[in-house]
């Protein structure tokens, strides 16, 4: 039995999406004619009481696409150091829309409205930049699945309605947030211009992601899509899977959450673990002490059929999903706590 526990994107679909996968009914969708993916975008864009949604096939591409929607090149966009539309998309950022990102240097990837009034450049000083969106990710994934304070973000909002700024959520795993601090999709349809949302991360789907937003700033976004070369044809299939999920993979997130706060309490308690990361939904991310050889810890765990990954800088993460069972979680715990290194 192999625990694979990188990420939540290595589930496959279960017996009951791949049935509704293969039943579903397809068209062309880049003519708009595939009725599966029109019930998906439409349902998803009532969840958040917006005007339209985009299914696409990366949550990457939704970024991006979302990012040239609200910005021309030579603009700049704040956002997180460890954000993911920074770190972890290629310089997509840079590439496709020409812009540049003020870091902030938050707090496990989460920043106030303070931080993000003083990264504001002046409008009128040509010299630099100008700021035209902020992004933020919930849950933050390099902050070990770290969920935002809403109060914070409606702070953001009136700092951004101020100074005529752009937000978008990058909401990859915005599911698990949702879960966890028992809020719901209409609230951040409210506050954001555009959210993505994931339906891999999470819930289970073999691909794809949907961007959300009112009619004005969705109005070119199948047009981005295209260039980004994201124009699907029977993709119905795909929809499929997302529809499931969402009747289905949501509210069983609690129980992910559980699980890791469970390995957590294990790991807190290895004299070789410097520290362990507050955990709020699936992600562990724990630091050795310095003596400890993280290689080595990586292959004991290997050599016991179980998959994590290295974050770079002694820091090392588990991701609980819905593939992770019972018997794999006590088979993991009994393990861990025996590692001798």
């Amino acid at each position: 039995m192999t625990i694979d526990l990188r990420s939540d994107t290595v589930t496959k679909p279960s017996k009951g999406m791949l049935d509704a996968m293969m039943q579903a009914q397809v068209g062309d969708d880049v003519y708009k004619e595939d009725p599966t993916v029109n019930v998906l975008e439409e349902r998803i864009a009532t969840m958040f009481e917006k005007e339209k949604a985009l299914f696409f096939p990366t949550g990457s591409m939704a970024n991006q696409a979302a990012i040239k929607l609200h910005t021309n090149p030579g603009d700049q966009v704040i956002c997180d150091k460890y954000a993911h539309i920074y770190n972890y998309e290629g310089g997509g950022a840079s590439f496709n829309s020409g812009v540049s990102c003020k870091l902030i240097d938050g707090n496990g990837g989460m920043f106030t409205a303070d931080q993000v009034l003083k990264a504001i450049n002046p409008p009128d000083f040509y010299h630099s930049p100008l700021t035209s969106l902020v992004e933020i990710e919930n849950t933050t994934n390099k902050g070990g699945g770290a969920c935002w304070d809403f109060n914070e973000i409606k702070k953001i909002r009136e700092v951004c309605d101020e100074h005529k700024l752009g937000f978008h959520l990058d909401g990859a795993r915005l599911w698990h947030a949702l879960v966890a601090k028992k809020e719901t999709p209409k609230q951040y349809g409210e506050v954001f211009d555009t959210i993505s949302v994931c339906l891999s991360k999470g819930l289970g789907c073999p691909i794809g992601s949907v961007l959300i937003g009112d009619e004005t700033i969705m109005s070119n976004a199948i047009r981005i899509r295209k260039i980004f070369g994201g124009g699907m044809r029977q993709v119905g299939y795909l929809a499929a899977a997302g529809l499931y999920a969402l009747d289905n993979n949501i509210e069983r997130l609690k129980e992910d959450h559980k699980k890791a706060k469970e390995i957590g309490e294990i790991l807190s308690k290895l004299s070789m673990v410097k520290t362990v990361e507050p955990i709020e939904t699936n992600i562990v991310i724990f630091e050795l002490n310095q003596d400890v050889d993280e290689i080595n810890f990586m292959q004991k765990l290997a050599n016991k059929n179980i998959k994590i990954i290295g974050m770079g800088g002694g820091k090392l993460r588990m991701v609980t999903h819905l593939d992770y069972t019972d018997d794999m979680h006590n088979n993991l715990l009994n393990i861990v706590q025996k590692i001798n290194i």
